[in-house]
C-alpha cells in the first residue's frame, strides 16, 4: 500500500477517477492532498454527514478567500467578488436562508414540473435539426443546447442569444472548478461575470417596467412586508439570475452525456431503457449514482474535529468526493455496474441537506425526456473512432466532446 497521489488534472484521472476513487475510500478515505491543500473524502457515510454538519462544514468559503485578497488582485475580479459572493451555494444560515427561500418562491418543483412541455418541445427540435447525420458531437448536437435553451425559456432569455450565454456561462466555470494550469481563468471569468451581469440588468429594467410570463419578471417583483427579507436587492437579483442561468444547464449538459457514455458501457441496460422507456425515472438516478455531473463539492472546517484519525482544523477545506461517495460499496452493492432497476439509498449527485441543488426537479425531467427520446430516435448509437474529450475540471464531471455513430433514424 503506497501513498496516493491523487492528481485531478491528470488525463487519465479526468477520463476515468474511479479506480483512484477505491483506493482512497479502501486506504485512506481522510485523505490529505497536498495539491489542494485540502482534506479529501470518499466514503458514502462521511460524505453525506459532511453535508448535514453545518457547523463542523461550513459552505461559506468564497469569502474568507476574497478578503484575504490583496487590493489589487480583488479589484482584479472585482464583478467576480460582488456576484458570486451572493450565491446561495457559498453562503451559510441565515443568508443563505433568506435567499434560498425567496428563489425557491419562483423556482420550485411546480414550476419545473411544468416545464415538460419545454423540454420536450425543445428535445424534438434539436434532434430534428440533426436530421439524417450518421456522425453526431452529443455535447455539442444535444446535450450542450438542451439545457440551456430550457432554462433561457424558463427565465425568459431569448434564445438568440443561446451561443453568447453558453460561452458566457464556459467562462464563469473557468473561476468555479477548471483546472488550476488555466494561468488566464480568472480574468475570463471576471470580464465573462461583467457581460453577464449588465446584460440581466438590462433584461431585470425591461421586466421592471414591463412584466412578462416568465421566472425573471416573478424574481423582479417579489414582494413582502419586509424589505429587506422578502425582496431580492438588484445585486442579488442579477446575482441569482447568473446562478440559475450557470447551474440550470451545467450540471444537466454532463447528466445527458455521462448518462448516455454509461449506456453505451452497458449495452444490456441501453436496450432495457429502450424497449421500456417508462423506466426513466429509475434510469436517471441510476445514470446519476454512477458517473454524476457535480463530482465534488467544497467545504470548510467550521470545528476542529478527528475523522479516521487524521486532525481537521478549523479553516481547512474539504473536498468531498460525491462520486466518490455514490460508488461506495459500503452503501451499494455491486456499485461499479449500472441497474437501472437499482433501489436502495439516495444517491448523493445534488447534494444533501439544506445545499441540495434547487433545480433537481428540473434536471430530472430535462434527463427523463432526453434520454428516452434520444434511444427512440436512433436505433443505432455506438461511440465513434474519436474517443471523447472530458472537462478539466475539479467540480464538474462532464465532456466537452462526445462523438457518436447514429443511424436507423425514425
Amino acid at each position: 500500500m503506497g501513498t496516493i497521489d491523487w492528481n485531478p488534472e491528470d488525463p487519465a484521472t479526468l477520463a476515468d477517477p474511479y479506480p483512484l476513487y477505491t483506493r482512497l475510500r479502501d486506504e485512506d478515505p481522510c485523505h490529505w492532498s497536498p495539491r489542494l491543500k485540502s482534506w479529501v473524502l470518499t466514503r458514502h457515510a462521511d460524505t453525506r454527514r459532511a453535508l448535514l454538519e453545518r457547523e463542523r462544514y461550513s459552505s461559506d468559503r468564497l469569502r474568507p478567500y476574497f478578503e484575504s485578497l490583496p487590493g489589487a488582485e480583488a479589484a482584479r475580479i472585482a464583478d467576480i467578488v460582488r456576484y458570486l459572493s451572493l450565491w446561495m451555494v457559498f453562503q451559510d444560515p441565515p443568508r443563505h436562508t433568506r435567499l434560498r427561500r425567496l428563489a425557491s418562491r419562483v423556482f420550485h418543483a411546480r414550476s419545473m414540473q411544468a416545464m415538460r412541455p419545454t423540454v420536450e418541445t425543445i428535445t424534438r427540435r434539436l434532434l430534428d435539426a440533426i436530421g439524417e447525420r450518421e456522425r453526431i458531437d452529443l455535447i455539442t448536437d444535444f446535450a450542450g443546447p438542451l439545457p440551456c435553451l430550457v432554462i433561457m425559456a424558463m427565465l425568459g432569455v431569448p434564445a438568440g442569444d443561446l451561443a453568447w450565454i453558453k460561452r458566457m456561462s464556459d467562462d464563469v466555470a473557468l473561476f468555479i472548478g477548471s483546472s488550476r494550469a488555466s494561468p488566464d481563468k480568472y480574468d475570463i471569468a471576471q470580464a465573462a461575470t461583467r457581460e453577464m451581469a449588465d446584460y440581466f440588468r438590462s433584461l431585470i429594467a425591461r421586466r421592471r417596467a414591463e412584466p412578462t410570463a416568465d421566472l425573471l419578471s416573478e424574481l423582479v417583483h417579489l414582494d413582502g412586508p419586509d424589505p429587506e427579507e422578502d425582496r431580492l436587492s438588484d445585486d442579488e437579483r442579477v446575482a441569482t439570475c447568473i446562478l440559475l442561468l450557470f447551474a440550470g444547464h451545467e450540471t444537466t449538459t454532463n447528466l445527458i452525456g455521462n448518462g448516455v457514455a454509461a449506456l453505451l458501457h452497458f449495452p444490456d441496460q441501453l436496450a432495457l431503457l429502450r424497449d421500456q422507456p417508462q423506466l426513466a425515472p429509475q434510469a436517471v438516478e441510476e445514470l446519476l449514482r454512477y458517473d454524476g455531473p457535480s463530482g465534488t463539492q467544497v467545504r470548510v472546517v467550521g470545528e476542529t474535529h478527528v475523522l479516521h484519525d487524521r486532525t481537521l482544523r478549523q479553516g481547512d477545506r474539504v473536498v468531498l468526493l460525491l462520486n466518490a461517495a455514490n460508488r461506495d460499496p459500503r452503501a451499494y452493492d455491486d456499485p461499479d455496474r449500472v441497474d437501472l432497476r437499482r433501489d436502495g439509498i439516495a444517491h448523493l449527485a445534488f447534494g444533501h441537506g439544506i445545499h441540495i441543488c434547487l433545480g433537481f426537479p428540473l434536471a430530472r425531467t430535462e434527463g427523463q425526456v432526453a434520454l428516452p427520446a434520444l434511444l427512440a430516435r436512433y436505433p443505432r448509437i455506438e461511440p465513434d473512432d474519436e474517443p471523447p474529450a472530458w472537462i478539466d475540471s475539479l467540480v464538474f464531471r462532464g465532456m466537452r466532446t462526445l462523438p457518436l455513430r447514429v443511424g436507423g433514424t425514425i
